[in-house]
């Protein structure tokens, strides 16, 4: 397992207290490069304008807890681990009438 970002995404500062976050499956030409559009609200909160219908919040901590998250969502963990090995006790013996 991979422990990279996905280059996929980019966190870009466009000033001071915004950020943009664009998908580089896209051209740059093409405006659904852009993902999202953030804004500093305060010293420990940003506020998300998402460009795309995605059902992530609209306020994290930090542009980079944005850019985690919304990465999380396209990299869900992988669920192709073997299946877990369970014991199986033989069937109680009856008593015979």
């Amino acid at each position: 397992m991979s422990t990279m970002p996905d280059p996929r995404f980019e966190l870009r500062k466009v000033t001071e207290t915004e950020w943009l976050i664009v998908d580089h499956r896209y051209e740059p030409h093409d405006a659904r490069q852009t993902v999202a559009c953030i804004y500093q609200v305060d010293a420990v909160e940003v506020d998300v304008l998402w460009m795309r219908d995605l059902p992530l919040a609209s306020s994290y901590m930090s542009a980079e807890e944005v850019l985690h998250d919304l990465q999380r969502f396209h990299n869900p963990p992988s669920r192709s681990m073997a299946p877990f090995t369970i014991p199986h006790l033989p069937p109680l013996a009856t008593a015979a009438s």
